[in-house]
């Protein structure tokens, strides 16, 4: 069989089916992937344009301008499209039976991958969550948030572990944003000392413990407070409440760890004793009869459970 140019021209352009009054040929198909490839190409760098070009500016916010330049992504990603779909010859009008094959999957399999796509979209119409928040979900993922995507949106652990939760757990779940309004929190860090103790000395080691962490806010509007919470089993317990700012906000363990590090060396440095488990034993004085067997009655035994009879 001999190939030339008119054989395979005919060959792509033999209508395969017909969607509505548009035929599908190879070309065609051919031609759309092209122009979507080109699209979703020309959207990350329309994306990247603006976002460069944003930044320069002095009045505004770098999670203000990832939201902005990500929906711009999404528009020109989405014209792009249907202007590729008009200009292979697909006719808009007549995708109606497409649109209700796409609603038909949606509703059995892809109502999943629509609903993330959706809240994505309304994570960055709403700015709730933004690039850089320190979060906790209710799942008990934990860390910042780096990136925003169609379907997931990528948090960064203290570990350095990438965790990709979908777009939905943020719109229909618990969300903690620990830095949505401020980038300032109180953070309380609960001990105990022995009883007896000095409950001013314990206030003072407290004070004195927060000054030696760099990184915490000490002033009027923000003071570090060490109340008395409960009478506990074994000891006093304390807390202590201290502010952190910018540098330690999103590292809550580490941050709890220092306190606590500074505060037993201030502890031990006043000679407060910390608590330990104490129990109270009360032995009472009386008689215990005790009665032993002598070999006879031993061997006795033995002789009867030898018959079958069982013992008195």
């Amino acid at each position: 069989m001999t190939w030339d140019w008119s054989t395979i021209n005919g060959w792509i352009n033999t209508p395969w089916i017909t969607l509505g009054k548009t035929p599908i040929t190879i070309a065609s198909v051919a031609g759309l992937i092209i122009i979507l490839v080109f699209v979703w190409w020309f959207s990350s760098i329309v994306e990247r344009t603006l976002r460069s070009i944003a930044l320069r500016g002095q009045h505004v916010t770098s999670s203000t301008v990832y939201a902005f330049t990500r929906l711009v992504r999404y528009v020109v990603w989405i014209v792009g499209t249907l202007i590729g779909l008009t200009y292979v010859g697909f006719n808009l009008s007549s995708l109606a039976f497409l649109g209700g094959a796409i609603g038909l999957g949606v509703g059995f399999g892809l109502q999943n991958i629509f609903s993330n796509f959706i809240s994505g979209i309304i994570i960055l119409v709403e700015k709730t969550l933004k690039i850089g928040d320190y979060v906790d979900l209710q799942s008990g993922v934990r860390g910042t948030v780096v990136e925003i995507a169609m379907r997931y949106t990528r948090v960064t652990t203290n570990d350095e572990v990438d965790v990709l939760v979908p777009n939905s757990e943020f719109i229909n779940g618990r969300v903690t944003n620990w830095t949505f309004g401020n980038r300032t929190r109180r953070i309380r860090v609960p001990f105990g000392v022995a009883y007896g103790t000095d409950k001013n000395a314990v206030r003072e080691a407290g004070l004195a413990a927060a000054a030696a962490v760099p990184g915490l806010i000490i002033d009027a509007t923000h003071p570090v407070i060490v109340p008395l919470r409960a009478f506990g089993d074994n000891s006093l317990n304390f807390e202590l409440l201290a502010w952190v700012g910018p540098e330690l906000i999103d590292k809550p363990g580490g941050t709890a760890s220092k306190l606590l590090w500074a505060l037993e060396d201030e502890l031990t440095r006043r000679g407060i004793e910390l608590p330990f488990p104490q129990r109270d034993i009360n032995i009472r004085s009386g008689t215990l009869a005790v009665k032993l067997d002598t070999p006879a009655d031993q061997r006795g035994r033995s002789e009867r459970e030898s018959i079958g009879e069982k013992p008195a």
